[in-house]
């Protein structure tokens, strides 16, 4: 997973230095303690222990798969700690010990299934559900089944496939997604997570698959994964998020600036390439909005820094100012759809007229429940 996490750290540290430098929090520096729990899912606990018991750490910022953030979660819990998860995740979950800055899956999946039904989005009707083999791609795609169900798209028009961490051969794979798009009006709904990516990506430039045949709207694929890829074959696939580095604001332009200025200071690896993405963005609110939190309760503790986390507002890079739900520990966010461009970035094509309040509990989820329990 280091191809994504690794910009979670560094602008973490950019973000603590830009808050130090307006005099940091109550009057004190903010000092950063950062550990790696390289992939390894138990480790994330251990070191969430080590960070709040010895460290003795007021926030914890960070986790990308869904896996590590219920591996920590007992501990955040246990201990009363505080976690700020800034990626987005299949919801079902709400704990007083996280702040949940990434989508829940109305504020990307539901919206990006959507689009791609609509006559803007190509009226697909047939979907092919490709992702890591892990909790977010299953419970993610076990809602958008229930919501493909409900628009009435036939159990025989939906292909599921998953493969593990780290898998790198897509050949087979992706000659199954042409033979499934002969079918016509198919897309493919990506939910592969890390560096599987980069090789995915290939394969569909390799067999010669087009946006225009079958597109593939990703929902873990951002600038810094197609960093490093010739996109040009890929020009027209989708991603949804909730911020691009492409739009256009001033306070984009600032993001950028100070992301570009901070990786050339401190000689970051990839230089002039670096980019800025969603969960990069998710960081960067987060921290602020906790920094914020912490001024307002005039308090470093979980509890007090909790209670004045409630409706706290930022102007975000994506250009619209983003609330803490008062109620549900959720960011609310806008939804944007972005085309791939020759360059690796993302044209937005799509996107809603304000941030959308989250919904961690998927009504399609519970729609089923409630529907076996009475078959029952």
């Amino acid at each position: 997973m280091a191809i994504s996490e690794t910009s979670l750290k560094d602008v973490a540290l950019m973000t603590f230095e830009e808050i130090n430098a307006k005099g940091g929090v109550l009057g004190m520096k903010i000092e950063p303690v950062v550990v790696d729990p390289a992939s390894n899912w138990p480790l994330f606990a251990e070191k969430a222990r080590q960070l709040i018991s010895q460290d003795k750490v007021a926030a914890v910022f960070g986790c990308w798969t869904s896996v590590s953030r219920k591996s920590v979660l007992p501990v955040f819990e246990e201990l009363n700690g505080l976690l700020y998860y800034p990626v987005q995740y299949e919801g079902e979950e709400l704990s007083q010990n996280v702040f949940y800055t990434g989508a829940a899956p109305n504020q990307q999946a539901i919206p990006a299934v959507e689009y791609l039904m609509s006559k803007e989005g190509g009226g697909a009707t047939r979907f092919f559900l490709l992702g890591t083999d892990y909790v977010y791609p299953r419970t993610t795609n076990k809602i958008l089944r229930a919501f493909l169900k409900s628009k009435n798209v036939a159990e025989k028009d939906i292909e599921e496939i998953y493969t593990p961490f780290g898998h790198s051969d897509y050949q087979t794979i992706v000659a199954q997604i042409k033979a499934f798009g002969a079918g016509g009006r198919a897309a493919v709904i990506s939910t592969i997570n890390g560096d599987s990516n980069v090789p995915f990506y290939k394969e569909l430039g390799n067999q010669g698959l087009k946006a225009t045949d079958i597109p593939v709207v990703a929902f873990s694929v951002g600038e810094e994964e197609l960093r490093g890829i010739d996109t040009k074959p890929l020009v027209g696939h989708l991603a949804a998020w909730n911020y691009f580095m492409s739009v256009k604001n001033p306070a984009n332009t600032e993001f950028i600036k100070k992301w570009k200025a901070y990786v050339k200071k401190n000689k970051l690896p990839g230089g002039d390439s670096r980019v800025t993405n969603d969960p990069m963005e998710a960081t960067y609110v987060g921290i602020h909005m906790w920094a914020q939190a912490v001024q307002k309760a005039g308090s470093l503790k979980v509890d007090d820094v909790r209670k004045a986390m409630s409706g706290q507002t930022f102007k975000a890079p994506s250009g619209y100012t983003l609330k803490m739900d008062e109620t549900n520990h959720h960011l609310w966010k806008p939804v944007m759809i972005g085309e791939v461009q020759g360059n690796g970035q993302f044209d937005v094509v799509w996107k809603t007229d304000g941030p959308v309040r989250a919904q961690p509990w998927s009504p399609f989820i519970a729609g089923n429940e409630k529907r076996e329990q009475a078959k029952r």
